[in-house]
């Protein structure tokens, strides 16, 4: 039964997979099939989630790291490589959200948005690549968002981080999509998780006017989101690279505020 799913015999590492958008990729690359590896900079956080795709009969564990951070970087992917020996998925999922109005944005809070959301997906992609390249395949698929396709006011931090991560997407799928290796980026609206709940609990996000802004009048709920990312990794998207695809209800599309 295994042997029919579309990841199976795969080996994944989902970064951020602890909680939230992250957790449902991972839950959601397991259910295909795939073994998977949890990096997360909450460690009891990584442990649970873990526990939970073991509960459900995954080969899953987990390791405590910060992406942005080169040392932390290679000692989980060196892990990886002990534990399952090879690796065909890299998810880029650790983020942070930074939203202020930039005159009030802090030299610490700009810095801490590229650190997370730009120079861990480069450290993790290098660290991936390398394996890939050497190897003659892989997939690496990024987590954008609507921000990094259009903008927003009050989001400079995020904004930058994350247009920024989308042509990182494009430039690694030229450059290694001779040695047959995929890079691709989902990029979500607004997620069901529970960030933006408590976002809503605190004033911060209206879910009315978020539902009115969006053609499908709701939130994507993270399954939705954990289906494309799996779905750009299984061979059906074999001759997808590069491309930046919006899981957002139509969102970006619509040129309306």
């Amino acid at each position: 039964m295994r042997g029919t799913l579309p990841l199976a015999g795969q080996s994944a590492l989902v970064t951020g997979g602890g909680a939230g958008l992250g957790f449902a990729i991972a839950n959601a690359m397991a259910g295909a099939g795939a073994a998977v590896m949890i990096m997360d900079i909450d460690a009891a956080q990584a442990k649970r989630a873990t526990e939970r795709l073991r509960d459900r009969g995954a080969d899953a564990c987990a390791m405590q790291g910060s992406v942005a951070v080169s040392e932390d970087v290679e000692r989980v992917f060196a892990a990886f490589d002990e534990e399952f020996g090879r690796l065909d998925i890299l998810v880029n999922n650790a983020g942070i959200s930074a939203n202020a109005p930039t005159l009030e944005l802090s030299d610490e809070a700009w810095d801490n948005a590229i650190a997370i959301n730009l120079r861990g997906p480069f450290l993790c992609a290098r660290a991936a690549g390398k394996r890939m390249v050497a190897q003659g395949g892989g997939v690496i698929l990024n987590t954008a968002s609507i921000y990094g396709v259009v903008a927003a006011p009050n989001r400079l931090a995020y904004c930058a981080s994350k247009s920024a991560l989308c042509m990182m997407t494009k430039a690694l799928a030229l450059e290694w999509g001779p040695a047959g290796v995929r890079v691709n980026a989902v990029a979500p609206g607004y997620v069901r998780t529970t960030l933006v709940e408590r976002l809503v609990a605190e004033g911060k996000l209206d879910l009315e006017k978020i539902a009115a802004r969006t053609p499908m009048g709701r939130l994507a709920e993270p399954e939705e989101i954990a289906d494309a990312a799996v779905m750009l990794c299984t061979p059906g998207a074999r001759f997808i690279t590069g491309q930046i695809v919006g899981v957002d209800g139509g969102w970006t599309a619509n040129g309306y505020l």
